[in-house]
């Protein structure tokens, strides 16, 4: 795994990360677009990680902290790229910054129907909360 860089995102990698974000992640959001992501980086350059292998993107996830909660999304890899500890070295990254910042816990979202993604994050030591659910109402 030493040929593997995690970074954060910077502004300009908008497009790159929503052309990404089509082939390696699963659904869409109201935010997946270039002003969304930009804007994103731009309050919190920290949030958007990135993992590269040989100058490709490879993987993604956002870790973002509000000063409350510690909040996982996009967690994405390549799908050539798969079972290769990405995810791992995403997730270990963003869970050093939520401790770096006094997070105390993460909490990330998932399809309900991504089974892939529900045994990624069991492994990873996360476990799903039934008696939540997330309610929501776009703006736009």
């Amino acid at each position: 795994m030493t040929d593997l860089q995690i970074r954060n995102a910077a502004p300009e990698e908008a497009e790159a990360v929503l052309a990404f974000w089509k082939e390696a992640a699963e659904g869409t959001s109201i935010t997946d677009d270039v002003d969304g992501v930009t804007r994103l980086i731009s309050r919190d350059p920290q949030a958007l990680i990135l993992a590269e292998r040989d100058g490709v993107l490879v993987g993604s996830v956002i870790a973002g902290y509000d000063g409350w909660r510690c909040s996982l999304y996009r967690l994405a890899v390549l799908p050539s790229h798969r079972r290769r500890g990405i995810s791992a070295a995403l997730l270990e990254a963003a869970e050093k910054r939520f401790v770096a910042v006094g997070g105390r816990r993460g909490d990330a979202m998932v399809l309900e129907a991504n089974d892939r993604a529900h045994r990624t994050w069991a492994s990873a030591g996360y476990r799903r909360e039934d008696h939540w659910r997330r309610w929501v109402k776009p703006f736009v």
